[in-house]
């Protein structure tokens, strides 16, 4: 398709040695969308399991496939994807971004668009009203959720599925915080967010390749996106703590003036407090350099085609 045709609705989808749920997740799109639907899948350096364009020529859905040199995560790929659309497809009326494995529903998406037609909608984000997911993972996400608000003054509760206007792609994708964690970037982007509450549905096939470490690791690059906040967060907190162990100290030394300590106990009061006081102190000043670092610090611009490998076209099945 050239970047002068319009596309009613593009649908950006990573897709990680999972050939058979993307497969899947194709054939419903075709089904329900064909032929206003668009599809870009990024194959994020899948070894075992190669995505070609087989899945979307049987869908009968026009397409490209972004075969990535290496394995570069989710949130990368996404990114990669977005940077896909912005440049060859900037006319495309919707942009949904979506996983491969079935837990965002194809039949979800005219619900999480819907609100794109009110003016004061850049985003709509999907909120879970269901999942299907262990106790573990969803004690985790609860305290994640209480940390990450605690931490950046913001709340999160959505992921990766989500529907926006062209304006909007063209606002995130100059952003390099979409690079590091999606969903922060969006909340970072001063864009204006609606919600959408969606059901969550089970996978197609084969299991999640997320491990809790992974996930982990996803919750604290969300919280990278807010660093300058956290970091000042941090620094208030510190000091905070530092004002305490001066204050305890100060009453403990009118305790001991007063006869009220009781032997060897105001030295090792006096001792554990200052011990708090410097380790506090020295890590309020670590927090105030590291801001200034990330205040004062220029990002490389990031190329999203620095990461192509090839692009297969879905009409031709030939490399761009």
């Amino acid at each position: 398709m050239s970047s002068g045709s319009a596309v009613k609705l593009v649908v950006v989808t990573p897709v990680y040695e999972d050939v058979e749920a993307s497969s899947r997740l194709f054939a419903e799109l075709g089904a329900t969308y064909r032929p206003g639907v668009f599809v870009v899948a990024v194959d994020d350096g899948s070894v075992r399991q190669p995505l070609g364009t087989t899945g979307l020529e049987a869908a009968g859905i026009d397409g490209v496939v972004i075969k990535l040199r290496r394995n570069v995560g989710h949130q990368r790929a996404i990114a990669i994807g977005l940077g896909y659309v912005a440049t060859h497809l900037p006319d495309a009326e919707r942009i949904v971004v979506m996983d491969s494995d079935g837990e965002d529903l194809p039949q979800s998406i005219d619900l999480l668009m819907a609100p794109l037609g009110a003016p004061d909608v850049d985003i709509v984000v999907a909120q879970r009203r269901s999942r299907v997911e262990t106790l573990r993972f969803r004690a985790f996400y609860a305290v994640y959720k209480w940390l990450f608000k605690l931490l950046s003054g913001r709340a999160i509760s959505f992921g990766n599925f989500m529907a926006m206007s062209p304006a909007a792609l063209r606002r995130l994708t100059a952003m390099q915080e979409l690079w590091i964690h999606v969903a922060g970037c969006v909340l970072t982007s001063k864009l204006r967010v609606a919600t959408c509450p969606l059901d969550r549905g089970p996978r197609y096939a084969g299991q999640s390749k997320m491990n809790f470490v992974g996930l982990a690791l996803h919750g604290f690059r969300g919280l990278m996106v807010f660093a300058e906040d956290v970091l000042v967060r941090v620094g208030i907190a510190c000091t905070l703590v530092a004002a305490l162990s001066i204050a305890a100290s100060a009453a403990a030394v009118v305790l001991k003036v007063l006869g009220f300590a009781t032997p060897g106990w105001f030295s090792v009061a006096l001792g554990i407090l200052l011990l708090v006081f410097l380790q506090t102190g020295a890590l309020t000043l670590m927090t105030l350099m590291l801001t200034g670092v990330v205040r004062g610090g220029l990002v490389a611009k990031i190329d999203y085609q620095d990461f192509v490998d090839a692009v297969l076209d879905a009409k031709s099945g030939q490399s761009r």
